[in-house]
């Protein structure tokens, strides 16, 4: 409910500075079957976008970044690493030009991974699509709320932001 106005704000602001997308897909098993959750991270590590699919070609990266870039618009640069999906896919909707490979650029992303992980690991794995599809959307909304970059700011300025999301994370949950 809340979560259309925050994108729209952010996404309002960042459409006047550089807009870099890092995309990747990671190995997700359910019930012994093997099936990609592809994710898109923006600049600032925040998970813009998952999508579950069961194979790991062009049709799969062009579902998901149709659906990426219908909701969060299309950026200047696209990270990825050298799957020749996103290669495909990114020339066939017209953003070939944007996509940039190399070996240590996508680190963003891989990054993202390891929290989802950590929460898969205590879930014990999902047993459907569809749960790991929701599973995977709610885990990106909460933590980039209350993700921020220790290492940017002042203890009490990070105190302060962590304090304020809590807060408001309290009165969303209350209403």
């Amino acid at each position: 409910m809340f979560a259309n106005e925050i994108r729209k704000r952010r996404i309002e602001g960042m459409k006047s500075s550089r807009w870099l997308w890092h995309l990747d897909e990671v190995f997700v098993k359910i019930n012994g079957e093997r099936h990609y959750l592809w994710r898109a991270v923006d600049h600032e590590g925040e998970v813009l976008e998952g999508v579950v699919t069961k194979t790991r070609h062009k049709k799969a990266a062009l579902k998901f970044l149709k659906k990426a870039m219908r909701k969060h618009g299309q950026p200047e640069i696209i990270v990825t690493d050298r799957l020749r999906s996103y290669g495909a896919a990114l020339r066939e909707i017209g953003a070939g030009d944007r996509q940039e490979t190399g070996r240590w650029l996508n680190n963003r992303a891989e990054k993202s991974h390891l929290p989802f992980r950590r929460r898969e690991r205590v879930m014990l794995r999902f047993r459907r699509m569809r749960t790991l599809q929701k599973f995977a959307a709610v885990h990106a909304s909460v933590l980039n709320h209350f993700n921020s970059v220790r290492s940017l700011t002042s203890r009490s300025t990070f105190k302060l932001n962590r304090a304020a999301a809590l807060a408001e994370w309290r009165l969303l949950c209350s209403a």
